[in-house]
């Protein structure tokens, strides 16, 4: 497609990189869905979903390259119609069912909910960034038990 052809579906750039960051979290949110809806412990919930996510940034890595170099750094771009949770919001949803379904069976610890979010994320990105850089010395997928269990270890209930 021609990237004047573009303008016959999109009024923008701006209207694009919405769509973009739309699709990909939303890809991203359905899987998680798929896992929430499964009815396994909140900790084999946490390894599905940290798998599932680096299987999508070793199959598609322009798609979370595009949200760690483009969401996260043009905001003033996405700033009208995307404002907070509104273009990431079904993605976001997931994650806190997530943390609110271990919460309630008393397999994660109550906690805020940015913070948990932050680290989750703050670790997954991280490992797509380090990913997109090539200095991981391994296969991205042979770390997702690794990751998957130190996010469960800062989110499990210790009673």
């Amino acid at each position: 497609m021609s990237v004047g052809n573009m303008y016959n579906y999109f009024s923008s750039k701006e209207e694009l990189a919405k769509f973009a960051i739309k699709y990909s979290t939303n890809i991203l949110a359905e899987e998680l869905r798929e896992v929430n809806n499964m009815d396994i412990t909140s900790k084999k919930k946490i390894y599905l979903f940290v798998k599932k996510y680096l299987e999508n940034v070793q199959k598609s890595p322009e798609i979370v390259e595009y949200f760690l170099r483009v969401y996260l750094s043009n905001r003033e771009v996405f700033k009208q119609g995307c404002e907070g949770f509104l273009c990431v919001g079904e993605f976001v949803t997931e994650v806190m069912i997530l943390l609110d379904d271990g919460a309630q069976k008393k397999e994660f610890r109550e906690q805020e909910f940015f913070p948990a979010f932050g680290m989750i994320m703050g670790c997954l990105g991280g490992f797509a960034f380090l990913s997109g850089e090539n200095v991981l010395d391994k296969d991205l997928l042979s770390y997702s038990d690794a990751v998957a269990e130190n996010i469960y270890r800062a989110l499990k209930y210790d009673a």
